[in-house]
């Protein structure tokens, strides 16, 4: 018998339920939401109690009992269940803290967030780094922003952190509020104080003190726009002279423009590509009729070259999952093994759950023969939907 599925409309939640369900349902979103940003995705059973808590059957006490027993009585362990684990106790934690109005501006304070978010998921949970950290970026065609070395990370903390709590933003324009607040969230993110979970940590923090100092942050940007929030961030932290590339803050500050201004900038992750193509080299903001995006890209011959924009948005994805899978297959027809080999991943099962089954339900990977799912020479392609996806992106 098949499971249930316990999808959570938030948006029916936030427009028609009562205050309290609103109020829990922005909580549950954006905690949710921010597990995207390192590929993770909560589990069912976290998916409905995190419903029946909006509803109100459930308080948060209930909850983590709840949610611990399920973890600590499963019989059979799966081979997906750290992931969901961390995903689904970071969530509770993130909802947790963020019904609560109050924030601890301080280096203390944000290293003690870290460990609530954490706590039950990392041993690591509250303890700044003691190594030093790079990651490859899809948007920097593999290369890494320079994280501060570990041996400067209480400094750098109690510095940023008193900067912006000693700043006034009395009398600055709305263009200069968003450049200072952008650029404080940038700096405190650079310094990328903990071995994981950096990025949600920034963004619970972020939250906090938005509200503390008057700012109405009541909506879902960071719950669908997660993945475009790293990637800003990502950006506004880079250089490269041998690429000729600057810092570029402007991505994410148009996340701030959205989030506290109201604008309506496309918050896609291909215009963050440190070499987009020409479709996606200027970022419109939907908001203004006079700026909108041409497309000069060739779509595949089985898709009409004079696609409506409406129907050309149905090319994106924000899962990395997805378009990892989607850069390994190409114009290749390949095996599961293949496609494992060439994206350079070893378990079979987390594979079909995050990469394989997603891209084949949004209609970017096809069976070679689909009405016999075991064949023996079975294989894998794009479909022309992931085709112009790939092109798009290469």
């Amino acid at each position: 018998m098949a499971k249930e599925q316990h999808y959570i409309d938030f948006d029916e939640y936030i427009r028609q339920g009562e205050p309290a369900q609103r109020e829990a349902a922005y909580a549950w979103s954006t905690a949710i939401g921010l597990q995207a940003v390192d590929g993770l995705t909560t589990s069912e059973y976290l998916n409905d109690l995190a419903r029946r808590n909006i509803e109100g059957e459930l308080t948060m006490d209930q909850v983590d009992k709840l949610l611990d027993n399920y973890y600590e009585s499963k019989a059979a362990r799966e081979a997906h269940d750290d992931d969901k684990n961390e995903a689904d106790k970071a969530s509770r934690n993130i909802k947790k803290i963020l019904s609560v109005k109050t924030v601890d501006f301080t280096a203390n304070g944000f290293v003690s967030l870290h460990r609530r978010i954490f706590d039950g998921v990392f041993k690591h949970a509250g303890q700044l780094r003691d190594y030093d950290i790079t990651k490859k970026e899809w948007v920097l065609e593999g290369d890494t922003v320079n994280y501060l070395n570990w041996e400067d990370l209480r400094r750098a903390l109690d510095y940023d952190i008193k900067q912006e709590r000693e700043f006034s933003y009395k009398g600055l324009s709305q263009d200069d509020l968003i450049t200072h607040i952008a650029g404080f969230v940038s700096g405190l993110w650079q310094i990328h104080a903990f071995g994981e979970g950096n990025t949600r940590t920034t963004a619970v923090f972020t939250i906090q003190y938005l509200r503390s100092i008057g700012f109405d942050v009541e909506n879902d940007l960071f719950a669908k726009y997660s993945w475009y929030f790293r990637n800003a961030l990502v950006r506004a932290n880079y250089k490269s002279a041998v690429k000729g590339i600057d810092y570029s803050p402007v991505y994410l500050e148009r996340f701030f423009r959205n989030l506290l201004l109201g604008e309506q900038w496309d918050l896609r992750n291909r215009y963050l590509h440190i070499h987009p193509t020409k479709e996606w080299s200027v970022q419109p903001n939907l908001a203004d009729p006079t700026s909108t995006r041409t497309s000069t890209r060739q779509v595949p011959e089985q898709v009409p070259e004079q696609v409506p924009e409406q129907a050309r948005n149905l090319f994106h994805t924000d899962n990395p999952l997805i378009i990892e899978l989607i850069m390994a297959i190409g114009y290749e027809k390949l095996s599961v093994s293949q496609m494992m080999e060439k994206a350079g991943l070893k378990h079979r099962p987390n594979f079909l759950e995050y990469h394989l089954n997603p891209a084949v339900k949004e209609g970017f990977v096809c069976m070679l023969y689909p009405h016999s799912p075991r064949h023996p020479r079975q294989k894998y392609l794009l479909t022309a939907k992931g085709l112009a996806l790939y092109k798009a992106i290469t």
